[in-house]
This record gives structure tokens, C-alpha cells and sequence, in this order.
């Protein structure tokens, strides 16, 4: 008899895990890569929800049902998020290994903290843009770290 009732309360957790309603977080670390140190680092995290169905619209070869995306710009900017700061990979004296240690750890405290508050890390991407050429003198290297855990 044990063993049935063991049996059914992990079939029961398993059958509503499998059911279970994910939700994702997604970090943005934005590191400037630009010569001199006269760049901007941040952590950013947006605090607001936007719906991309508000924004989005269907077009098509069929001027009937072809739908032109006529929403304004400045509704989808968020004004309220987290910005945490970082150091530049660059300085007067060039590349900084210190700053990038520096952005390891701060870095490493919000994934913790992340962690600690149920979600966990689902992927990480990354992409640099750098410097074009002579004069050009712009370059970041931006990572997202995506985040999921089951709605509350």
C-alpha cells in the first residue's frame, strides 16, 4: 500500500511539472569596448512587461488584409528598469584586466541573486560590435543571459 501511494504522488508531481507554466527573465550586459575608457558599461534589467502583439502586425501581398504597423515608437520604451553599473574593458593605458575581473564579480552577484530567486539560467548569448576602422573608435560587447522558472 505504501508503495502505491508513493507511487501516485510522484506520478501526480510529475504529471503537474510537465503541465507547469515557464516564465522568462532576460539580463542584458552591455560592456563598451570603445579606446580611452570613454564608454558607458551596464547591467540593465527591464522591471515592466511589454506584449510584442501591441507592436506587431501582419503584412502581406494582399493589400485587404495587408496591415500596416502603425504604433508609436515611444509606447514600447520602458522607463522603468534596473541599471547596474560597470567598468570599461578600456582605459588610458589600454585594456583593463582588472575591470573585466571587477565585471566577473558584479556580474556573478546578479546571476546569483537571479538564482536565488527561483530562476534559473536557461542560455547565454553574445555578440561584439568593434571598431570599423580608423576613426571609427565605437565597440560593444553586449550578452544576454536569459533566465526561466515556473510562473508563481
Amino acid at each position: 500500500m505504501k508503495k502505491l501511494v508513493l507511487l501516485i504522488a510522484i506520478a501526480f508531481l510529475s504529471y503537474s511539472d510537465a503541465f507547469a507554466q515557464v516564465e522568462y527573465k532576460i539580463i542584458t550586459s552591455v560592456e563598451s569596448i570603445v579606446p580611452n575608457g570613454l564608454g558607458r558599461s551596464r547591467i540593465v534589467s527591464a522591471t515592466e512587461e511589454r506584449n510584442y502583439k501591441d507592436y506587431t502586425s501582419e503584412r502581406s501581398d494582399d493589400k485587404e488584409k495587408d496591415k500596416r504597423n502603425k504604433s508609436d515608437r515611444s509606447e514600447i520604451r520602458v522607463k522603468n528598469f534596473e541599471e547596474t553599473k560597470l567598468l570599461n574593458f578600456y582605459n588610458l593605458g589600454g585594456i583593463r584586466f582588472q575591470n573585466i575581473a571587477a565585471n566577473d564579480a558584479v556580474l556573478s552577484s546578479k546571476i546569483n541573486t537571479m538564482i536565488e530567486e527561483g530562476w534559473e539560467l536557461a542560455f547565454v548569448t553574445s555578440a561584439v560590435e568593434s571598431e570599423g576602422g580608423k576613426g571609427d573608435g565605437k565597440g560593444i560587447f553586449i550578452t544576454r543571459f536569459i533566465f526561466k522558472r515556473n510562473k508563481q
